[in-house]
């Protein structure tokens, strides 16, 4: 069975703990429709790819993200909106990217409502940082990423409340907030035999 097809198989089933929701906002809030690509490498040992923001940016500097952003109204859907995302911040090939599907929606503390897609990427691609919006792209092993010993949920005061998240260290990084809570919906998805 081929990694794109073990993806898809897990996708599919609905057991386990449940999906985390993000946070937990007024429906009239939650109107930014996004979409995030959780790009796999197709390898023995797959890797899941991530960008560093830059320092920069007026939202979400420096933070580790999946490469994504906002679906535009020219964009059939989220999952073209995630393979577009990914073709502008890191110069990803939209035609090597093997979309297995969406999987558990995440809705963050700014408004959006994510929608991640998850597809397959040959290993080692020439990606390339958008040099305004990404400092620097890396993979992390995806078997790391999906180890629930490595989420740890934690809180934080903002804007007058406490706010819960998950965090996962990885050297010299920081995986927090969304991204994390993406991290921790897949890997309560899937399950590897």
């Amino acid at each position: 069975m081929t990694l794109a097809e073990r993806l898809a198989s897990a996708l599919s089933t609905s057991a386990g703990p449940p999906a985390l929701a993000g946070d937990d906002m007024p429906p009239a809030e939650r109107n930014v429709a996004a979409a995030v690509l959780i790009a796999i490498t197709d390898r023995a040992e797959p890797g899941v790819i991530l960008t560093q923001r830059t320092d920069t940016l007026r939202r979400h500097a420096g933070q580790v993200a999946f490469p994504g952003g906002r679906v535009d109204p020219e964009d059939a859907d989220a999952v073209a909106a995630a393979l577009r995302e990914a073709h502008e911040e890191v110069a990803m090939p939209t035609d090597a990217v093997h979309v297995v599907g969406a999987t558990d929606r995440f809705r963050t503390g700014t408004g959006y409502d994510i929608v991640p897609v998850v597809g397959v990427v040959p290993p080692d691609l020439p990606l390339v940082p958008h040099e305004a919006e990404v400092a620097a792209v890396f993979e992390v092993p995806l078997a790391f990423l999906l180890d629930a010993a490595n989420h740890r949920e934690t809180s934080a005061e903002w804007q007058g409340r406490t706010r819960r998240f998950y965090e996962i260290p990885w050297p010299d990084r920081r995986i927090w907030g969304a991204t994390a809570g993406i991290i921790v919906n897949l890997s309560r998805r899937l399950s590897w035999s």
